[in-house]
């Protein structure tokens, strides 16, 4: 079994679900007592938090490049970034650490590729709705990515996000605002949704849409077991 390294912390709410979906995915493929051999370095959210408000991408980028040192020295043979939003820098991160880094939106276009579908709403903080970098990754399997136009449903996204899903927290209104924004997406031509941070799929669950749902806290763990497999 190969090793793996997860960055995480960002937040620790979906750190939890990565740890538990990759054991659950290596005992699935292996059974008896076996589990993933990792190792799991996580953040202080309130630092990261703070860089992302600034766009102090550099020093982000330097936190979570000694944390990928650390892992390395650990033996880990790939790096896990459990968080949509990190992976901005996901690219710069694998040529610096010279290891190969999952790449959660590559992930998600290969799964909603086997579907075929050809345009998906994306939901996430405001960079990863607004920036290029998940899209980028989209577009090169010939997928159209389409996000909220209203600026206060980004807003909600967004806060709630850091504020309230990144602290365990999830609400019934909440989740009705989450359905009513996917819903608007669907009505604009999504064949799909994706729950582009780890953390919203606390709030949007299997059977909520009328359209299939992209879970990438999922993606990402099947495809680290299906590395430390390979």
């Amino acid at each position: 079994m190969k090793k793996i390294g997860l960055i995480g912390g960002i937040s620790w709410v979906s750190t939890t679900d990565y740890y538990k979906l990759i054991n659950l995915g290596i005992n699935e493929k292996l059974g008896g007592l076996n589990f993933s051999e990792c190792l799991v370095y996580s953040f202080n959210y309130a630092d990261i938090k703070k860089n992302n408000e600034n766009n102090d991408w550099d020093s982000t980028f330097k936190m979570l490049f000694k944390g990928c040192e650390f892992l390395k020295s650990g033996g880990a043979e790939a790096i896990i970034l459990c968080a949509n939003t990190m992976h901005l820098i996901a690219d710069k991160l694998q040529e610096a650490i010279d290891l190969p880094v999952i790449h959660i939106a590559a992930e998600t276009a290969v799964e909603i590729q086997k579907q075929q579908l050809k345009k998906v709403g994306l939901l996430g903080t405001k960079f990863t709705m607004e920036l290029d970098f998940f899209k980028d990754k989209l577009a090169a399997k010939g997928i159209e990515a389409i996000i909220p136009t209203n600026e206060n449903d980004k807003d909600f996204i967004h806060y709630t996000i850091f504020d309230e899903l990144g602290r365990g927290i999830v609400t019934d209104e909440m989740k009705k605002r989450y359905i009513e924004i996917a819903n608007e997406l669907i009505k604009n031509g999504a064949e799909g949704i994706i729950l582009g941070c780890t953390e919203i799929p606390l709030v949007i669950k299997e059977g909520d849409l009328s359209v299939p749902i992209f879970n990438t806290t999922l993606i990402h763990a099947k495809a680290a077991v299906e590395f430390q497999l390979s």
